[in-house]
């Protein structure tokens, strides 16, 4: 798989910001990215299979008499972060007319990121990572997490967000010890996805009867994900850091994780109601793609979808409000108290439904919203991670309508995953050498260096998420701004990751 600095022949650069992607259904295709930025040919060749559902909605369109409008693909957008994904590039934005795709946001519905600035500065922490290495392991992996919920407060989560479980069932804020009164206001992500229902999560919701405790809340989950100490080192835009709480020095918390299997859940019943909804006797789409018409003879179908989609969204706003819990919780255990806000909650894989009939569909990707008030001037935070030890970004969105107001979620791959496994060994003991990975295995355990095979798989896994699987941060951050879509408001350091 080839990923070069010399863009895909396919591609046409208009200006140092953007490329097009020509293609036979006539749909237009942007992508941000400046000459520095890599394109990986995969994600051309994925990209272009995507485009098919354009024919697959004419397609539907004349098996289904009596439409106010033809669906259609209006206009794609990609990321800096642009690449292969599972069917659908990472860093895709597509704006439909007249239908939803369901893959186009895929599995990890409300995948995101969360970002609070913490009360503590980073000499305050420094000295003491070697315990919180060791408090963290056992919070999220060791059986530390805490987190008990009821029924009410795993029903009112699914389908209220934050506000419902918090809401549920009376003293929701003692759930757990590092969550105070004084803190909620300044942490609660008080955006939610409402759902009339979660009785697609049933067994969840009820299981253990009354205040139980599971595996699923409170995990990082896998890939790319992560929980990360960090601290602001430098400071682009400082009314916009001043306003955000951030300074230099000053500790940060960064997590990012999805829905987990609730999400996997809520896509397979899009998928399956997709297949429902499909024409009999016309042909399955060669690229598997099934779109869903917004008309009135599916409503019920695709409401069962929205449905469990947003209570897959709903949970992943919570799974990442208790990671970051426990991150503080892990601080405050070797540094004294810790108070904290919330800076932002970005969500990347969502749908964003429109009253004029369009559909906003970004998979890893994230919007990039402008000022909205003067109560408001800074715009919509944008949260860029670097890859696992690089440096990560805080940006301010500039509203930029060409990008359909997104932008991109982190570096983005430059090498597959599998490819990634066999990295050098070398780079991968200078790189633990420098840097702390907090993972469910303590490689330095000597009951657990000995055992050959699982150092092995242990370190297969950490080259696929290394530091040279990613495109160079700073060039993708730097394409966000030359094409007026998010500029610089901070950059924030790692001190450690925690890694599922």
């Amino acid at each position: 798989m080839s990923t070069t600095k010399r863009p895909d022949p396919r591609l046409i650069r208009t200006d140092d910001s953007w490329l097009t992607l020509p293609n036979p259904h006539g749909v237009p295709v942007e992508i941000c990215a400046g000459p520095d930025v890599p394109i990986e040919s995969a994600a051309v060749d994925e990209l272009l299979t995507v485009l098919e559902t354009e024919a697959t909605l004419r397609t539907l369109a004349a098996a289904t008499p009596g439409l106010d409008e033809a669906p259609r693909i209006d206009r794609v957008v990609c990321t800096p972060d642009f690449h292969k994904g599972a069917g659908i590039p990472i860093g895709t934005v597509i704006r439909t007319r007249g239908a939803l795709i369901p893959q186009a946001v895929g599995n990890d519905i409300n995948c995101g990121m969360r970002v609070e600035a913490t009360s503590l500065t980073v000499d305050r922490v420094r000295p003491h990572l070697d315990r919180l290495e060791g408090h963290l392991r056992h919070l999220f992996f060791e059986g530390g997490r805490q987190i008990g919920l009821t029924p009410a407060h795993r029903e009112g989560l699914l389908r209220e967000g934050l506000p419902g479980l918090f809401s549920a069932g009376g003293p929701g804020h003692r759930l757990h010890p590092q969550v105070r009164d004084e803190d909620l206001d300044g942490l609660l992500h008080t955006a939610a996805y409402p759902a009339a229902s979660a009785e697609g999560f049933r067994d969840w919701i009820t299981s253990g009867g009354g205040t139980s405790f599971d595996s699923i809340i409170g995990s990082v989950g896998g890939g790319n994900h992560f929980a990360e100490l960090q601290y602001v080192s430098q400071v682009h835009d400082g009314a916009a850091a001043y306003a955000w709480g951030l300074a230099p020095g000053r500790v940060v918390l960064m997590v990012h994780s999805g829905s987990l299997s609730l999400g996997h859940q809520a896509n397979a019943t899009g998928q399956d109601q997709a297949r429902a909804l499909w024409p009999k006797g016309v042909p399955a789409p060669r690229n598997r793609i099934l779109p869903m018409l917004l008309d009135e003879a599916g409503a019920a179908r695709r409401e069962r979808y929205l449905t469990a989609f947003a209570n897959a969204a709903n949970f992943a706003i919570g799974n990442r409000f208790f990671l970051a819990l426990m991150m503080r919780a892990g601080l405050a255990a070797v540094a004294g108290d810790v108070g904290a806000r919330l800076v932002y909650d970005a969500p990347h894989n969502l749908l964003w439904p429109a009253a004029d009939g369009t559909v906003v569909h970004r998979k890893g990707a994230t919007p990039a919203g402008g000022a909205t008030s003067e109560a408001q001037p800074w715009g919509e935070p944008v949260i860029v991670p670097g890859s696992m030890g690089a440096p990560s970004h805080l940006l301010r969105g500039l509203g930029n309508t060409r990008a359909l107001t997104s932008a991109c979620h982190g570096a983005g791959r430059s090498i597959p995953r599998g490819s990634a496994s066999r990295g050098s060994d070398a780079e991968l003991d200078a790189f633990l050498a420098e840097f702390r990975v907090v993972t469910p295995l303590n490689h330095r355990d000597p009951a657990v260096a000995g055992r050959r095979d699982i150092i092995e798989a242990w370190r297969r896994d950490l080259k696929q998420e290394a530091p040279w699987a990613y495109k160079e941060v700073g060039a993708v951050v730097h394409s966000l701004g030359t094409a007026g879509v998010a500029t610089p408001v901070a950059e924030l350091r790692p001190l450690l990751t925690v890694k599922g």
